[in-house]
């Protein structure tokens, strides 16, 4: 049986499994979740066995477990480890949702649903694409899954875990579809990612939230301090005011930004998709440049005072931002964190008391495009999609990417299927049903690429 009349048969069995994976709520950043994200794994316990695995397990981490599972056909033919996340980011502001984020929805050939791409839905191609290679007997290599539960909070547990199970975890390569491509007719690769440090701020003013009427204008506001010392991070040409920040900045060739001159990006739609009138970043780079090959500082939230119905007249005690920074090759997070918070307290005035925690952080990745694997990537998106993919480097950070190179020596393969216009981390996040037929038929080429 060829493998579209195998996805026409078997479709709605898809769907009925890839939605018990998302009515889960399995949100890894809130603590009430716990029992959500066992249950997920659970749940990718029981899919993996029926897909025809010979054994899985859900294993402890210091955190949220993992759950592995293998299917060994000859210890003597290579093995591909398949990497997905099982956690989703928050659905909130669930006013804006047009469907319940949990309650997946079919509208215009697309699913609604947070999960419905990041990444329930990529991980869940693996595991059919797995199912009918082995159903047609035509696995031609051993098969290994991992699947984490902390990636949305930046994979604190998994890099410990990976050390303790170097011998469990052996493979020659890893497939990961976590990432996306620029358009459903411009098939591309990954073939970088920015690594990421992330900040909360606290500013503190009185010891306690004040009458604005009797205290304004003789003690320090919190949130208008804050507002000022997050406005002298960018300059107005979108460049980073911290000193060094650059310091170690991978230097891009010439050639290599001719090449992404090339990648194709109609502004103007760009644009309309993003409801923006116009585009803004750092002087002297263009848009897939800034996003790709250029660090960034971003406030992800900032909160303070009162914010309910009506009003209250008070001057808070204390103020708070989220922060975060995107990397590049040779910029280590440890060192721009250490960067970033002393120059927060320096120029934090002496009318208030700042605190910085750093919350989680994550290396940058590159992967070569010459490799043996790269090479059966690339002829499987030609296969399916009926034109090559483009190398792009992405703006977006997998903390465990680089850490299954350090650690495992091994460079994974970012075969992504989403779209920008998917809106993962946001409401109303999708997944058009054709890319997920597309991303079935790739992933099942490429094994035959991969070993053939």
């Amino acid at each position: 049986m060829e493998i579209k009349e195998y996805i026409k048969k078997t479709q709605s069995k898809f769907f009925e499994d890839l939605f018990s994976l998302i009515r889960i709520p399995s949100v890894s950043s809130h603590s009430h979740r716990k029992g959500d994200l066992l249950k997920c794994a659970e749940q990718w316990k029981k899919l993996l066995l029926e897909a025809g695995v010979d054994t899985a397990e859900i294993l402890p981490t210091k955190g949220n477990p993992v759950v592995f599972a293998t299917k060994i056909i000859d210890p003597k033919l290579p093995t591909v480890m398949v990497y997905g996340h099982y956690d989703v980011m928050p659905a909130e502001p669930l006013e804006l949702w047009n469907s319940p984020p949990f309650e997946p929805e079919i509208r215009d050939g697309k699913v609604y649903a947070r999960g419905a791409d990041d990444d329930k839905g990529q991980s869940f191609l693996h595991a059919k694409a797995f199912e009918y290679l082995l159903k047609t007997k035509q696995l031609n290599c051993n098969v290994k899954f991992i699947l984490e539960g902390e990636e949305e909070i930046g994979s604190p547990s998994l890099e410990d875990f990976c050390k303790k199970n170097k011998k469990l975890l052996k493979c020659d390569t890893i497939l990961v579809s976590d990432t996306s491509m620029l358009a459903a007719e411009t098939p591309s690769i990954t073939t970088g990612l920015r690594g990421l440090a992330y900040w909360e701020i606290e500013v503190k003013g009185a010891n306690r939230d004040l009458h604005s009427g009797i205290f304004g204008g003789a003690v320090a506001n919190p949130i208008m301090e804050l507002s000022k010392i997050l406005a002298q991070l960018i300059d107005k040409d979108g460049k980073i005011t911290i000193p060094n920040f650059y310091d170690d900045v991978e230097k891009v060739s010439k050639k290599e930004r001719e090449l992404i001159a090339q990648i194709p990006l109609d502004i103007e739609a760009y644009k309309k998709n993003l409801g923006v009138k116009h585009l803004h970043g750092e002087k002297g780079y263009s848009t897939i440049e800034r996003t790709g090959i250029r660090p960034t500082l971003d406030v992800c939230g900032i909160w303070g005072g009162y914010t309910g119905e009506g009003s209250k007249t008070v001057l808070p005690s204390k103020a708070y931002a989220k922060l975060s920074a995107r990397l590049v090759p040779n910029q280590q997070y440890e060192k721009i964190a250490q960067l970033v918070e002393k120059y927060l307290k320096k120029i934090a005035p002496k009318h208030i008391d700042i605190k910085v925690t750093r919350l989680h952080g994550a290396a940058s990745y590159v992967c070569p495009i010459d490799s043996k694997e790269y090479k059966a990537a690339e002829k499987a998106y030609e296969k399916a999609f009926g034109k090559k993919p483009l190398p792009v480097r992405r703006g977006g950070s997998i903390g465990v990417i680089p850490v299954f190179e350090k650690v495992l020596g091994v460079k994974p393969i970012l075969m992504g299927f989403g779209l920008e216009s998917n809106a993962i981390h946001s409401p109303n996040e999708n997944f058009n049903i054709e890319l997920y037929e597309k991303g079935i038929e790739t992933i099942v080429e490429f094994y035959k690429q991969y070993n053939s």
